[in-house]
């Protein structure tokens, strides 16, 4: 199961899906579920790669790379590192189908991580900072119908500016992982009439049984009446979300429950009388076509609402849909052994989503990771919630303060302010850093806000580059209105946000019901047993060791109905457990790395979860 590297450290580098798949070939799968257009062409595959000291073109390449995967990253095929002070480049060809006239070209990638310049047959067609999140060229005036050869530059700093990095870190051990670069997300092609759509956001408005919906144009000329038709999302269009080049569907789609016309940048209400709610029991989706001019694309909505009400018992609690909702969750930190950052399919996605189902969970935190667009809608279409949080960033941290002495802190119910005196502790000295977590804060809320699975913004963890939390919540606020906003989660609260957010790994468990805001249990547990062959090195990183099924199953039990359970009835709202599966060193998942095995017996972890709701949801 483990294989040395050049360097002589152990890497696991296979999952149950790595021998099925081809890296060449891999992630065809449409991206971008939430707005489907049929003109799509993918550009993963085999790309030329070289590492330079200089950011000068290179004269030649030294091999080939199967993008989206990391250089670093085993399925890749590379085995090497990006340093701070190197460059990578990447070379790609491709020919245009014949366009219509006035079609535009645009350019799109999931992911590059950290810093990226973009080159359209030699000629400079755009720039992008911050390894997580989605951007788009419109490399019109560039591309030809014949061959085009499209150049990709990339540094990455990992840990040692103050950029948003997440879990990566270049001396990795412990709960930071190997740090990864380059490409690790889908790049592809999209042909758009002129004006096309641009962007669009539905807001459902659950008690005014409504949904308001905004569409931005783009182009050069501008846009036209749009018109939108809604109807109840099909099989057939969940087919298509992922290859929108299949035929149609056979049979005719159910008439329309609504349709509307309106115009770009305006808001238009779609009138839903007997709508069908969301929830994770019952994932409804809403399908919406909009029309402008020559241009169609494909969504979809929910209807759902969660925001904080007063129980029966007059606590504070979750709401969805205006009732009491026991949020039982894991955290995800999104790792793969042979893909590091990229899942090595969508079908990995796809268990890693039903697993947590099938074991009660209704909620993953998304750890300081923003995911592809496909695992947000596998949680749209499966019903899961996720909590995403904020990629952190900052100078390097201070782990004797922010985690060791802010662990006791926490437990003596002391916390520090984070404004300007503590950026030297909080590790956000740096302005243009602080500058650079608003812009992708703001990024980050754009893009996934869409999905309906996301019901609240993590803006801070434990304090791993925390800055000015009240102002982060009242942005985030300001962005999006409709989801909780949990501004500090573990330590460091400033009383803002919708959540008291605890954590509890040590100590006792202790908490106070707030007038206004809800309690939340953001992460616990950390139970570890490592298992030979299904585990990333000899080091083993946990809250709690255990050496068998049996023993990880008590100890579990242990901790739910001894305090977790109590709590619940005290007033926590949310749960969520560390972690869905092992990350290299850390041995504290449910499931192992590989996703092979499930550590804890599977009936004992589904019965405690549905009494945590019950406990809950019975209100």
């Amino acid at each position: 199961m483990r294989k040395k590297k050049d360097n002589g450290a152990p890497a696991l580098c296979s999952t149950r899906w790595t021998r099925s798949i081809d890296p060449g070939n891999a992630w065809k799968e449409y991206p971008r579920p939430a707005m489907v257009r049929e003109s799509y062409i993918n550009l993963n595959g085999m790309w030329d790669y070289c590492f330079t000291p200089s950011p000068g073109i290179p004269a030649r390449f030294e091999g080939r790379i199967p993008v989206p995967f990391s250089p670093e990253a085993p399925l890749s095929g590379v085995g090497r590192r990006l340093s701070p002070d190197e460059f990578l480049w990447y070379r790609h060809s491709f020919a245009l189908p014949k366009r219509q006239e006035g079609q535009r070209v645009l350019l799109h990638f999931g992911a590059v991580d950290q810093e990226c310049a973009v080159f359209m047959n030699g000629k400079p067609a755009g720039e992008h900072t911050g390894g997580y999140l989605p951007f788009t060229l419109d490399i019109t005036d560039m591309a030809k119908e014949a061959s085009n050869e499209l150049l990709v530059r990339v540094r990455d700093y990992s840990d040692t500016s103050y950029y948003s990095r997440g879990k990566q870190k270049l001396d990795k051990g412990g709960m930071f992982y190997t740090a990864q670069s380059g490409i690790w997300q889908t790049v592809w092609l999209e042909l758009v009439p002129d004006p096309y759509i641009a962007s669009v956001l539905f807001a459902p408005d659950y008690d005014g049984s409504c949904c308001r919906v905004r569409v931005s144009a783009g182009g050069c000329r501008p846009g036209g009446t749009i018109r939108c038709t809604v109807r109840p999302e099909t099989e057939e269009d969940r087919q298509y979300r992922d290859d929108p080049a299949r035929p149609a569907a056979s049979t005719p789609p159910s008439a329309p429950v609504c349709t509307c016309t309106f115009s770009p940048d305006r808001e238009a209400v779609l009138s839903l009388p007997d709508f069908h709610a969301w929830a994770p029991e019952d994932p409804f989706l809403y399908h919406a076509t909009l029309e402008m001019g020559d241009d169609r694309v494909e969504c979809y909505f929910a209807m759902r609402k969660c925001d904080i009400q007063t129980d029966g018992s007059g606590l504070r609690r979750i709401f969805l849909n205006n009732r009491p909702y026991m949020q039982t969750g894991v955290l995800d930190q999104g790792y793969w052994p042979d893909g590091f950052y990229t899942a090595p399919c969508d079908e990995a996605f796809i268990f890693d989503i039903r697993a947590m189902k099938e074991l009660g969970f209704n909620m993953l935190r998304k750890h300081i990771k923003i995911e592809p667009q496909r695992w947000y809608y596998h949680c749209d279409r499966l019903g899961m919630l996720v909590w995403q949080d904020m990629v952190c960033g900052g100078s390097s941290y201070r782990h004797w303060f922010v985690t060791y002495l802010a662990t006791l802190f926490n437990a003596m119910h002391i916390t520090i302010k984070d404004g300007a005196h503590s950026r030297f502790l909080l590790s956000r000295r740096d302005a243009e850093g602080r500058k650079q977590f608003f812009r992708e804060t703001r990024d980050t809320v754009e893009a996934l806000r869409v999905h309906p699975s996301v019901v609240c913004w993590v803006p801070f963890n434990e304090g791993w580059g925390q800055f000015d939390a009240l102002k982060a919540a009242d942005f985030v606020r300001s962005l999006d209105p409709t989801r909780l906003i949990d501004h500090a989660s573990g330590w460091f609260d400033q009383k803002g946000g919708d959540l008291c957010s605890l954590h509890y790994y040590f100590f006792t468990l202790k908490f106070r019901p707030e007038p206004a805001r809800a309690l939340a249990l953001t992460e616990f547990g950390g139970y570890s047993w490592q298992i030979p062959g299904h585990s990333y090195s000899e080091k083993l990183y946990g809250y709690g060791k255990y050496d068998s099924r049996q023993a990880l199953t008590q100890g579990y039990r242990r901790l739910l109905a001894s305090t977790i359970l109590p709590a619940v009835k005290q007033g926590i709202s949310a749960t969520i457990y560390t972690q869905l599966s092992d990350v290299e060193e850390e041995v504290n998942g449910l499931y192992t790395y590989d996703r092979e095995i499930l550590k804890p017996d599977g009936e004992t972890v589904r019965t405690l979860n549905q009494e945590l709701k019950n406990a809950v949801n019975r209100h």
